[in-house]
């Protein structure tokens, strides 16, 4: 059965280096060594492969540019290093060796097994951080982009009205880490618990259905994480009074 927290494989002093975190730095390593080995490959007369790659890349900064308007450069490579990285995690997941090359603990009925590598995003702590990654980068660049002075006035007024307005703004964006966290943990956790669980009953044929759906399921859930974080990056780097500006000028919205 799944663990819910991942299991410590060794202990560098008194940090202990989980298979959650190995997994990570294995992720960390394919992206950064493919994004390496791809550029040394780029060519002026691009061959197939690089054709699929660029267009693909097209697509995306193209379907970001609509929502983003003029921010899109910004915001791209943060959008898509979140999808790249969730992504990546999510399908080594399943891979063969992934949660079931490891070593035994314990003795007799407590006996389990401890794997060596295990799906990054299957642990709370690892989507728990890119929350809160994605929420501190979201208000760096707002504050860049619109002003501390507009930033603020976003959760602070003298109107009692919009003060009251403001701290529910603090509130939800609190929440909007517990809510990217804990629904890409949720999804990615439940599935792992199936396929262990059908793995175990079911040797050949029945488990590849459910790895199918768990394919999906990784693709849908990078992308949910990654657009999120582009729609709100978009609206914090917005300013807060464009609006009121518009209206003071036309004299309607």
């Amino acid at each position: 059965m799944a663990e819910l927290a991942a299991e410590t494989i060794f202990h560098i002093g008194t940090l202990p280096v989980t298979n959650t975190f190995i997994n990570t730095l294995l992720v960390d390593g394919v992206l950064i060594g493919s994004t390496i080995a791809l550029n040394k490959k780029l060519k002026k007369i691009p061959g197939m492969f690089q054709n699929i790659i660029e267009y693909v890349f097209a697509t995306f900064y193209s379907f970001i540019a609509e929502i983003t308007g003029k921010h899109v450069k910004v915001i791209f490579p943060f959008v898509v290093s979140f999808f790249l990285f969730i992504l990546v995690s999510n399908w080594g997941g399943l891979l063969p060796g992934v949660g079931t090359i490891g070593f035994f603990e314990g003795e007799g009925k407590e006996r389990h097994l401890i794997p060596l590598f295990r799906n990054a995003t299957s642990d709370v702590n690892v989507t728990f951080a890119l929350a809160l990654i994605s929420l501190v980068v979201t208000h760096i660049l707002s504050v860049k982009t619109v002003g501390i002075k507009d930033y603020l006035s976003r959760y602070f007024s003298l109107n009692p009205i919009m003060l009251f307005v403001g701290i529910l703004e603090i509130v939800s964006e609190i929440t909007k880490i517990i809510s990217l966290s804990f629904r890409l943990y949720g999804n990615i956790f439940a599935g792992e618990v199936v396929l262990v669980t059908v793995s175990s009953l079911f040797a050949f044929l029945v488990p590849i259905p459910f790895m199918l759906l768990e394919i999906i399921v990784g693709l849908v859930q990078a992308l949910v994480f990654s657009i999120l974080t582009m729609v709100f990056m978009s609206i914090l780097m917005t300013p807060h009074h464009t609006e009121a500006h518009v209206k003071g000028e036309n004299g309607k919205y």
